[in-house]
């Protein structure tokens, strides 16, 4: 909070709320503030898990490559808050997608989960490596997603996933895939979005194709946490809306009109990070102004570690 700041604090309890959901072309209602559970350990993501429902999080977004949907579903089992009333997001992994294995991988998540049904699969790379393979390319799969696409668009036939997107695609690699005749259009695109990696051409072209962004390390990596709840501004503006510079981070998230996941296992930062304000326009504009004033900064890029011989991200 503001704490021994002096400023003319507004009050919080004026400042209008965010819009909670989003709607996506099945007309589903998507919740804009989910709980990221990328990099949760085991013995702690159980916990956080619990501590984001009983703080009125209804959106959860996993992962098979998270390692941890067993203690995620256990988690939600035990909660007590009923199935059809929480989002939850999964993803497929790089080496399952020949369309043969497609619905083997979504069943392995969906019985680690203990749900029969996800709300959202999204490919979670646009690389496919070989099956059982240690990061061998499958080149053909890589160029053209489609194979792949088509066996979730069955998936949703089969009532196993509620809707379907990517995750880590730039708008080249977007377009590639939909320039084929699909039934169904990608509902989301989860992408790394933050203060140092804002994406702002990528956010506009989404807007415009009615594509909806989900924003992973939203407050930075865990190197650049700090520095994002550090920068002057965004400390004034928390202190002069009586909340905190991680609320004042995530719900610019929101305000520019994507969906937000955040990542904490400890249950008060968990539950700060729900509540999230409508910032006045100068301050949301102050923000913008300043994520696109510096180079952008990617942390999250695989391309060397997996062995490959181009940028995942060029165009």
């Amino acid at each position: 909070m503001c704490g021994s700041c002096k400023c003319s604090q507004r009050n919080s309890s004026t400042i209008s709320k965010l819009p909670s959901h989003y709607t996506l072309p099945s007309g589903d209602q998507i919740p804009s503030v989910a709980l990221g559970v990328w990099q949760a350990s085991k013995g702690e993501v159980g916990a956080a898990v619990k501590a984001a429902l009983k703080s009125g999080y209804r959106h959860i977004d996993d992962a098979w490559a998270y390692h941890n949907e067993e203690e995620v579903g256990q988690a939600i089992r035990e909660s007590a808050v009923p199935r059809d009333q929480i989002w939850i997001t999964s993803k497929l992994w790089n080496t399952f997608h020949a369309p043969e294995d497609v619905e083997s991988a979504l069943d392995d998540s969906l019985t680690k989960l203990g749900t029969d049904y996800l709300d959202l699969y999204l490919i979670h790379w646009p690389i496919a490596f070989k099956k059982d393979s240690n990061n061998v390319l499958e080149e053909s799969l890589t160029s053209d997603p489609y194979p792949t696409w088509q066996k979730l668009e069955e998936m949703v036939e089969k009532g196993k996933v509620r809707n379907i997107g990517i995750s880590n695609f730039n708008i080249p690699r977007i377009k590639n895939l939909t320039a084929n005749p699909l039934k169904i259009q990608p509902a989301v695109n989860q992408v790394e979005l933050n203060f140092w990696n804002p994406q702002p051409e990528l956010l506009k072209w989404s807007k415009e194709n009615n594509l909806l962004l989900e924003s992973y390390s939203p407050l930075g990596s865990n190197k650049q946490v700090g520095n994002t709840l550090s920068i002057p501004e965004v400390k004034d503006i928390a202190c002069e809306l009586g909340i905190t510079a991680a609320q004042v981070i995530i719900s610019w998230h929101v305000q520019r009109g994507t969906i937000v996941l955040p990542k904490s296992v400890t249950p008060s930062r968990v539950e700060e990070n729900y509540h999230i304000f409508e910032l006045p326009q100068d301050a949301f504009d102050t923000i913008e102004r300043l994520a696109a004033a510096h180079p952008p900064k990617r942390v999250v890029n695989p391309s060397k570690s997996w062995g490959l011989n181009f940028d995942i991200f060029d165009d």
